[in-house]
């Protein structure tokens, strides 16, 4: 039996990426006993998804990378999409590489991903290039979420903004919300639904019902960054009932 170390960079107000992802992997134990997953969290403070909040929060990822280099994690995942994808397309490759540096300079070896990445990653994995998607952002920052992925040659069909500024409101929405909300979206050309493209907002309890009803994978920032986190240990990304993308 294995215990594999997992460092996670939050929001100071995030409560799901402690949650979902928790869940997930322990889900896989049960399929996967001989592997069991420890969690251990740096905080960066963030109460309002402003752009001058997450600008703040971006500038603590060292000193909270910093920190979880004392845990000598295997892996560590840095977990504020809209953070990184606020800064302009192909930031996450920039954030990546800061808190891998961070992490190096105190011994700690550990490969780094983000969620921002692991959403890019979680779509072309799945291989398709035309999504919809879902965020809890107000309007501008979902725009620019938009932009970072059509950078990244992903067409965003569709998006909601559910326009929640306060980030611990977000975490307190009900998931079972998102199978109504994802009825505002035309879903006609999309190939895949990112029902979740936040950390924050809850949605796996609805990933596969709305993937079984909808017929095309259902993915969320939170599975995505659970694939990435996977493949980094070298462990099958295997989760029951996620969604297409951690299908068996």
């Amino acid at each position: 039996m294995t215990d594999h170390h997992i460092g996670m960079i939050v929001p100071s107000s995030n409560l799901t990426m402690e949650t979902e992802l928790p869940r997930m992997l322990r889900a896989r134990e049960e399929a996967f006993p001989a592997d069991r997953f420890v969690f251990h969290s740096a905080r960066a403070r963030m109460q309002h998804v402003t752009p001058e909040q997450l600008r703040a929060m971006n500038a603590q990822a060292e000193r909270a990378a910093t920190e979880l280099a004392d845990a000598r994690p295997d892996v560590v995942a840095t977990a504020c999409l809209v953070a990184i994808m606020a800064q302009g397309p192909g930031y996450h490759c920039t954030a990546e590489d800061s808190i891998t540096a961070a992490l190096r300079a105190e011994g700690a070896q550990a490969p780094v991903i983000s969620s921002a990445g692991a959403l890019l990653d979680g779509i072309a994995a799945l291989g398709v290039s035309r999504v919809a998607i879902i965020t809890p952002y107000m309007k501008p920052l979902t725009q620019a979420v938009v932009e970072y992925l059509e950078a990244a040659d992903v067409e965003v069909v569709d998006s909601l903004s559910l326009e929640v500024p306060d980030n611990l409101a977000v975490a307190r929405l009900d998931p079972a919300d998102l199978r109504k909300h994802r009825q505002e979206l035309d879903l006609s050309r999309a190939e895949a639904l990112v029902l979740s493209c936040c950390v924050q907002m809850p949605s796996l309890p609805s990933i596969q019902p709305v993937e079984d009803d909808i017929g095309i994978p259902v993915l969320s920032a939170a599975t995505a960054t659970t694939y990435r986190i996977l493949q980094e240990l070298g462990l099958p990304p295997e989760v029951p009932n996620a969604g297409r993308l951690l299908a068996p």
